[in-house]
Order: structure tokens, then sequence, then C-alpha cells
């Protein structure tokens, strides 16, 4: 019976990839006259052609179209890939300082330089597969040094940890947050899971002792002073000392942890982390699953402090919950997660791909109601979560 899901989610995934979420991003995102990518389309599909143009953005399409390429060998795909690396290379990186600038204008002009670690984690991400999927040494030797310039300057050799941002030059930053939304705060878990991210995926083209240890030492972080003990929800905002701030719970970075801490150790194979690692991974998921609707869709936040539950259905948070419980029926056999996992699917199927206009919708609202005031494409609305949702089914069950 579970062959026969399965067999079934890795048709409907590889379609879902191949006819609507990737041909959105080769065709109405390539920005021909300027250069890279255009950086915004509205929740309402319109194009706006001067919208700057996101680090984040740009890395995260270098990551799917590279993976893509990996998985699916399509040279349309390696070409959309090499239009990324590109101009990540030659319009983002620093020359001077190292490191990639936040935001360029519509020409590709530094508009925001500021060095947010969190771009930095994206831009080795996307780096490190360009070179998996193709083996280029320029790809991996900015990767190299994009490792080099966080741990130089972000890594905390007192407290442990990276810190969240820094000036152009390295200097300290008065505002560090990663979008309106965030705390203020010196450390966060999530820049700190799309660190561990993004070095996972740098060991496994690059072989290096440091970043080897630097990899248990962000798992081990995670266990250790971002896990909650009591609760298995992850904290999210911290002084530099690792005094949590606030209670927050954040459904989606719950269930995509889960998976992406158990990835790090299986990338290190390192049996005793295994150890430590799977038990609390799966109390994690099990955490995350208080966010769970009954038609399988996972709401965003809970605010504790505030007595306050955000309901709204982000396109992301369902992406990952389909990862995490893929994962956990994989390496543990737990038919229920699998599930759980296909009943997010029919729910995203249903209600967040736009069968019309082409790629997801950023959410629907707690009533059921599509929204459209947040992006179809932009800053944070990226092929990344939903390609790779795809590509995870692919790899782990359709080989």
């Amino acid at each position: 019976m579970c062959k026969e899901l399965l067999k079934k989610l890795c048709a409907e995934t590889k379609a879902e990839l191949e006819n609507n979420i990737l041909p959105f991003w080769m065709t109405v995102m390539v920005d021909r006259e300027r250069g890279g990518f255009y950086g915004r389309i509205t929740g309402e599909d319109v194009l706006e052609e001067t919208a700057s143009k996101g680090a984040i953005l740009n890395a995260r399409i270098l990551w799917t179209f590279s993976a893509a390429y990996r998985l699916l060998g399509k040279r349309e795909y390696l070409e959309t890939a090499t239009r990324a690396k590109r101009y990540l290379i030659d319009y983002f990186y620093d020359p001077e300082f190292g490191g990639v600038y936040w935001e360029l204008d519509c020409q590709g002009k530094p508009l925001d330089t500021k060095k947010q670690i969190y771009a930095l984690g994206f831009a080795i991400y996307g780096l490190s597969e360009y070179a998996r999927a193709t083996g280029d040494e320029e790809a991996l030797k900015y990767a190299k040094c994009l490792f080099d310039s966080i741990e130089k300057y972000s890594f905390d050799r007192e407290k442990n940890g990276y810190l969240e941002a820094l000036t152009r030059d390295w200097q300290p930053i008065a505002d560090m947050r990663l979008s309106d939304k965030d705390e203020n705060e010196k450390k966060t878990m999530n820049t700190h899971l799309h660190i561990l991210e993004p070095y996972t995926n740098l060991y496994r083209v690059w072989k290096d002792e440091r970043l080897k240890a630097q990899i248990r030492n962000l798992v081990n972080l995670f266990l250790d002073k971002i896990l909650d003990a009591e609760t298995c929800h992850l904290n999210l905002f911290f002084e530099d000392d690792w005094t949590n701030k606030y209670r927050i719970v954040s459904y989606g970075h719950d269930i995509e942890a889960s998976w992406l801490i158990h990835e790090a150790a299986l990338v290190l194979e390192d049996e005793d982390l295994l150890k430590k690692v799977e038990p609390l991974i799966v109390k994690i998921a099990e955490a995350a699953d208080e966010g769970l609707n009954p038609d399988g869709s996972m709401i965003y936040e809970n605010f504790i402090d505030k007595q306050k539950v955000d309901r709204e259905l982000h396109w992301w948070v369902q992406a990952e919950n389909v990862v995490g419980h893929v994962n956990l029926y994989q390496h543990f056999g737990d038919r229920k997660a699998l599930e759980k996992a296909l009943l997010c699917w029919d729910f995203i199927r249903e209600k967040l791909v736009d069968k019309e206009k082409g790629e997801w919708h950023w959410s629907l609202y707690a009533d059921g109601t599509v929204n459209t005031k947040d992006d179809k494409a932009g800053f944070w609305k990226c092929p990344y979560h939903n390609g790779r949702m795809c590509m995870e089914i692919l790899e782990r069950f359709c080989r």
C-alpha cells in the first residue's frame, strides 16, 4: 500500500516541479534586459521590472536549478543555474570586503551592503549545489571564501554560535533583523538553521575538517541551546549568551529543523552524533504537529506570551511539513507520518498551487481565502521550499 502511495506521490511532485514550478522561474522571472532575475511579481501576478533584487532570491534560484539539473539532467536547468551563479558572483559578491550584499537595485548596483549572515549561508548553499551538480571549481572557490568570512567575522568564539549581521566591512551593526517580522537580537534559530543547511551541503563536495567540526558544533547547539527541553519546540531569538528572549513557537521551522538536523548528522556519518540526534528530532517533529489542522495543513506561529496564534497557512510551512514527515517515514518507518505528508500534499495541490498563472500562492488566510497581498515571487518568495520538497521526494523514493 505504501509503495503505491509513494509511486503516486513521486509522479505528482515530479509533474509539479517540471510543469509548474521550474517553468515559471525560467520564463516569467528571467531579466533578459538587465541580467539575472526580476525582483518581484506581486500576489496579483503583476511583474515589477524595476523592483530591487535580493541576495536570498538569487541564491535560492541558484540552489533550486542546480539541484534540478543534478537530479534530472535537463540542459535548460543548467542554463538557469549558470545564469544565477554568474549574477551572484559578478554582482552580489563584494570584491573589496568579501561576503555578499543584501540587496541590489534593478540594474545590479548595491542598494543595501550589509552582511546578513543568513544571505551568506544561502549563497554557500547555491554555490555548493552548483559545484555538486557540475564539478565547477569557481563555484566551490567562492563557497569556501564565504565559509571563511562567516567563520572569521560572525562566529562567536567566546559564547559560541553566529552573530546575525554586520556592516559591509564587518563592523557591528545596530539593526540586525532579518526582516521586519523579526526581533532585533544577536543570535537567532533561523540563521543558525540556514548556516547548518549550507555547511552540510558544502561538506558533500569539500571534506574539510574545520567545516566538519563546525557542522557538529551547530548540531549540538541546536540540541543543547536552541531546543526547549520541556516543550521540544525550538526557541527563536537569543541574546549573545543564549538567553532566550521570547516565547514564540514557529511550527514550520520546527518541522524543517527536524529533518535538516538529521540530514547534517547523516552526511557527517557520525554514529555517536546520530544516537543523540535521532530521538530528539522525532520529538521536535511531534512538537511541530501541534500546529497541524485536520486537513493536513500546518499553521504558522504561536505567540505564547501575547496569547495570540497566527493560523495563516504559508506556502513554505506546508512544503517543509511534507519533507519533515516523509523523513520520519523513510528513516523510522513511521506510516502515520507518511499519511500526514500525503494529506498535506493534497492540501497543497488543491489550495496553494496556482493552476492558472503558475507557482504557488504565498498563503491561505485562516478563513481559507487566498492571500494575494504578498508576493508570488520576490525577496522571500522563491522556488526553494516548494522545489526542494519535490526534489526531496524524488531523491528519497523515486530513483
